[in-house]
């Protein structure tokens, strides 16, 4: 258990869409921790924050990758992770915990249940799918069910496309909590780790309403 009596959320990634989640985290007066590999990232550079110290109770900054987000992840019991880094958390996070490989098949399986018109890319054990696969989003947009930018309605929010194409994986659901701005539950990801630790393949995503990736991975 965490030795914090608050709730500490975790921004990974301290880009723009990491300075985004931090606005509205301090808007909302709830203390977080950002982590990013570069201490010149625009987070730390635009909110000051103070270096992360596990006595303090203020919101702060660790430099870092994988490795410190699953530290903290475990130390903080965090309500809130946003994944504002250019990777899939949740398949890194696994990665971080267990000896793992790209498992090719997992992929080649949940292609042949999923639409091809929604594939941005796929290769490597993993496929990332999309609703607006041709177009730029509209900044904040609020993922109605007619997209604005295709004008197409979507058949599924995008983390039920995912579960019908493996129905075997565990998909997550990133959460909107303003438009523009997604978040996956602590809970949601700690019961993940869960239950990835007795597989031999495992196949996790995380999707919001409207994009989505999928990786799969074999015990090495």
């Amino acid at each position: 258990m965490s030795e914090h009596h608050h709730p500490v959320d975790i921004v990974f990634g301290g880009g723009r869409y990491g300075l985004k989640a931090a606005e509205y985290l301090l808007e909302k007066n709830r203390d977080f921790v950002v982590i990013d590999e570069s201490r010149e990232c625009l987070v730390k550079k635009k909110l000051n924050l103070p270096e992360f110290d596990e006595s303090a109770e203020q919101s702060s900054f660790k430099q870092g990758s994988t490795k410190e987000l699953l530290e903290l992840f475990l130390q903080l019991d965090p309500e809130y992770i946003f994944p504002t880094a250019p990777i899939h958390l949740a398949a890194s996070l696994l990665a971080e915990i267990m000896e793992v490989k790209p498992w090719n098949d997992g992929i080649n399986l949940a292609l042949s249940g999923l639409p091809p018109k929604i594939i941005l890319s796929a290769g490597r054990g993993s496929v990332v799918v999309t609703y607006n696969r041709d177009g730029d989003c509209l900044p904040n947009c609020s993922a109605p069910d007619v997209c604005p930018v295709t004008k197409i309605k979507k058949p599924a929010p995008m983390y039920e496309m995912l579960r019908f194409a493996f129905p075997g994986g565990f998909i997550l659901k990133s959460r909107y909590l303003k438009p523009g701005l997604g978040a996956i539950m602590g809970d949601e990801l700690r019961n993940m780790t869960e239950w990835a630790k007795n597989r031999e393949e495992i196949v996790v995503g995380t999707a919001c309403r409207c994009h989505g990736v999928l990786s799969s991975f074999r015990r090495v």
